[in-house]
């Protein structure tokens, strides 16, 4: 029962992006973009599969007994998140998004510190979050660079 409640909190994260994200490969294909940009169906994807290491990762945390302090860091994770796509596409309001994501980058290492004193496996399965997450980062910010 809890890993369906973290899979729908995920869930609720990702549908917040989806429903911010209704315009994003018009607005994607319309930005100048770097080189290395991947294309746009890449993305949906790729958050699939992290969503669901995310949502896996909070529930063997918690089945840890993991600390409130590195549930609270996994929630602010969560919240950052849902932020992002609203301010990239529906916004367009590219340095905010910036600031946002490299929040959430800080946030994610904290989470995967946290999260290793209780579940090493919960920690691990946050990195390829975090991978994604830094190349993101980057890619906004050569976007806000081009654009």
């Amino acid at each position: 029962m809890a890993l369906a409640g973290f899979l729908a909190v995920v869930a609720a994260v990702a549908v917040t992006g989806a429903l911010a994200a209704t315009q994003a490969k018009t607005v994607y294909s319309g930005l100048v973009l770097p080189a290395w940009a991947p294309p746009s169906w890449l993305f949906g994807p790729v958050w699939t599969v992290l969503y669901l290491m995310i949502a896996v990762s909070g529930w063997l945390y918690w089945r840890a007994r993991g600390e409130r302090r590195g549930l609270g860091w996994y929630a602010a994770g969560l919240l950052l998140n849902a932020a992002w796509t609203p301010l990239f596409f529906a916004a367009g309001a590219y340095t905010a998004a910036l600031a946002d994501i490299i929040a959430l980058d800080v946030v994610i290492v904290v989470t995967v510190l946290v999260f290793r004193r209780k579940s090493p496996l919960a920690a691990a399965l946050q990195v390829p979050y975090l991978a994604w997450t830094l190349f993101a980062t980057v890619l906004n910010a050569a976007i806000l660079v081009l654009n």
